[in-house]
């Protein structure tokens, strides 16, 4: 259990979770490994979370590997139009089926320690030996009946999104208007098809994973945080002569130097379940050099008016809580996924529009490369700050975290709702999601 002691007298009389507030939050949330632990059933069990996308199984045959809240999970693509989950397990001895990230299985399923064989629905195919379990009531055990199938499994766009256990919302009801996000990405294609490319950046960190989503939805930071990086590239570009053609790197730093205004002013929007979208308004990446022949083409599949809805949307991260964060553009994802309660794992994705000019491609890669790895100008600022409040937080005295600014009484229950995009309304939001779902009992503990 978390450590309650450590709260005594100071928990206030809240009808949802102790630990969260309308205005802050307890540190436990992020050092407590225990929390840790029941988050994974209790919280991340019942979220719909990302696993995987469906360009990265082409063909019938197919599959990728994930571990997704300490679960090993299989998804493949077993026929032209459809993807399934599974529990990476073999039903015998529990052998992991496949170990690699991906690649084709053939025309079925086979397990590398006894060799007994699944079709690729899933459903028991043969054994060796098959004599020696007649008689034995193997067939009508659940042994016997294949693999185990994910209690929740939807493909949005070939977005795949799992739900771990049986007990939760439908994925229409969690997700509802927040996946406007995906669509916005995927038509940003004239032909509406993304692909995974470029490779995945990964980038380790020693914090809690509620820090990361937390600053995804920070546009105060930038400013002190990312300092360094900005000024001197502001420094670096004013010494080139007018009408000098801006590089793409220069053009994706630049807007990092803006004031508070410009960061406040970019808007927001609250959604149910913990989503949010910064940059209603505009964004850091609203400016990017416009292609003429590429806006003709999607105005041609989509029409002018969907095309300038598309093409002016750019937000500065549309969070599809609790495992990605999306940029319309540039095509960038990031994936969330915690490993401990003081060890997180942020992947970096890049998309390839299909059909669309090969400069996007190099736009989505480029900004994972400049902002998002362990190596570039700015993660650097970043993962410092999470690894410095992970150790700050072990500090006594204060035990509770702020999420005071420009909060009002009663935006709880003003979701969907547009506000500044400064307001830390979007943590809390993201917290009241949280806490909600800890507060629930699980189905096992209602039988």
């Amino acid at each position: 259990m978390h450590r309650a002691e450590s709260m005594s007298a100071e928990l206030p009389n809240l009808p949802v979770h102790p630990l969260v507030q309308d205005d802050r939050v307890h540190r436990d949330l992020y050092t407590d490994a225990d929390l840790f632990a029941q988050e994974q059933q209790r919280f991340f069990g019942r979220a719909w979370v990302f696993a995987g996308h469906g360009s990265q199984m082409p063909e019938v045959g197919d599959f990728i590997t994930v571990s997704l809240s300490g679960q090993p999970i299989l998804l493949l693509r077993d026929a032209p139009d459809r993807i399934q989950a599974f529990f990476n397990r073999c039903a015998h001895k529990g052998s992991q089926l496949y170990a690699q990230a991906q690649g084709h299985v053939g025309k079925m399923l086979r397990c590398p320690y006894h060799a007994w064989s699944y079709r690729l629905d899933g459903q028991a195919l043969a054994r060796p030996l098959k004599d020696g379990y007649v008689g034995t009531g193997l067939d009508a055990s659940p042994n016997g009946q294949g693999l185990t199938r994910l209690p929740g499994v939807r493909v949005y766009r070939e977005f795949v999104f799992v739900r771990l256990s049986p007990d939760g919302l439908d994925f229409d009801t969690y997700f509802g208007d927040a996946l406007r996000a995906i669509d916005n990405m995927v038509e940003r294609s004239p032909v509406g098809r993304l692909e995974v490319a470029g490779g995945v950046l990964r980038n380790t960190m020693a914090c809690n994973w509620k820090m990361y989503l937390e600053n995804i939805n920070d546009s105060v930071h930038p400013v002190s945080a990312h300092e360094s990086a900005s000024s001197v590239a502001r420094q670096m570009w004013q010494q080139q002569p007018s009408g000098a053609p801006m590089p793409m790197a220069m053009e994706q730093i630049l807007p990092f130097a803006n004031g508070y205004d410009f960061f406040d002013q970019m808007g927001a929007r609250i959604h149910p379940q913990g989503h949010s979208l910064l940059g209603v308004n505009f964004s850091i990446h609203s400016a990017y050099a416009v292609l003429p022949e590429y806006q003709a083409a999607l105005e041609a599949a989509w029409g002018v008016e969907r095309t300038q809805e598309v093409l002016q949307r750019s937000p500065q991260n549309a969070v599809l809580y609790p495992s990605i964060a999306l940029k319309g553009s540039p095509l960038s994802m990031r994936v969330i996924r915690p490993l401990a309660v003081d060890r997180t794992l942020v992947e970096a994705w890049s998309f390839r529009a299909v059909g669309a000019p090969d400069v996007l491609l190099e736009r989505a890669m480029t900004y994972n490369r400049l902002v998002f790895s362990p190596m570039s100008v700015v993660a650097h600022d970043d993962v410092h700050l999470f690894e410095s409040i992970q150790q700050g937080l072990q500090a006594q005295g204060q035990p509770w975290v702020s999420l005071h600014r420009n909060h009002v009484a009663g935006e709880s229950a003003q979701s969907p709702a547009d506000t500044n995009s400064a307001n830390e309304w979007l943590m809390r939001n993201q917290y009241r999601a949280w806490a909600q779902a800890m507060s629930q009992p699980l189905a096992s503990e209602l039988a």
